[in-house]
């Protein structure tokens, strides 16, 4: 048991699951209370496309999935992903505390019934049109793609490196064409996800490491 726990201790990441879900659901039990409408007139030039639902539920299965690959291929690689989503995660939180948000997008009927729009349906009962700024779909989908282009292990894998760019940007595109965020959420979750992308994969902390406490070696200290 203890040899098992040395090598994934790292599992202790989960704990923030006890913060963000009792969070997040309290937010979402404030729906009925008076909120920023977010709305820009891009918005309605978009169409609904039941379709979309496809790769807007994939996400679950997307996100998750690099998080297990991670968890138990590389431990480097693991904090990298967690730092870059529970960070957004955070910042959502926060966001959505002090501003709470929403919009007015849904249709009120749906132009054809088939299981797309049923399913459609059943996502506008479980989730509310509030909390949406910014786009937390957008931005963890950025950092899925970003864990697996930055990933060691699949670095020359193309297609796996291919096929994860065409779900992170189906699943920015089916935000908007499923009425579940409004441009300026996704645009958000664009830039927010950039900033993270130079400050988890693209800044050399070296030198911090040496600040907070390392010996510096002879050449070092020239």
């Amino acid at each position: 048991m203890k040899a098992f726990f040395q090598k994934y201790r790292h599992a202790l990441v989960l704990l923030y699951g006890l913060i963000y879900m009792p969070w997040f659901m309290w937010l979402e039990s404030r729906s009925n209370l008076p909120y920023h409408v977010i709305h820009v007139k891009l918005d309605d030039m978009i169409p609904f496309v039941e379709y979309f639902i496809v790769p807007y539920l994939l996400w679950f299965v997307y996100v998750a999935a690099v998080f297990v690959y991670l968890f138990f291929k590389n431990r480097r690689e693991f904090y990298q992903y967690c730092i870059f989503l529970f960070t957004g995660m955070t910042l959502f939180l926060i966001v959505s505390t002090l501003y709470p948000n929403g919009h007015l997008l849904r249709p009120n009927t749906f132009a054809r019934n088939n299981i797309f729009t049923f399913a459609v349906q059943i996502l506008y009962q479980a989730d509310t049109a509030t909390n949406i700024f910014p786009s937390l779909h957008v931005y963890n989908s950025i950092a899925a793609h970003r864990a697996v282009a930055n990933s060691e292990t699949l670095a020359g894998n193309r297609l796996i490196r291919g096929g994860s760019f065409v779900l992170m940007v189906s699943i920015i595109l089916a935000t908007m064409f499923l009425k579940q965020h409004s441009v300026l959420d996704v645009i958000s979750g664009i830039l927010l996800g950039l900033v993270m992308e130079q400050l988890v994969y693209r800044t050399d902390y070296s030198a911090v490491r040496i600040g907070w406490g390392r010996k510096r070696k002879p050449e070092e200290a020239a």
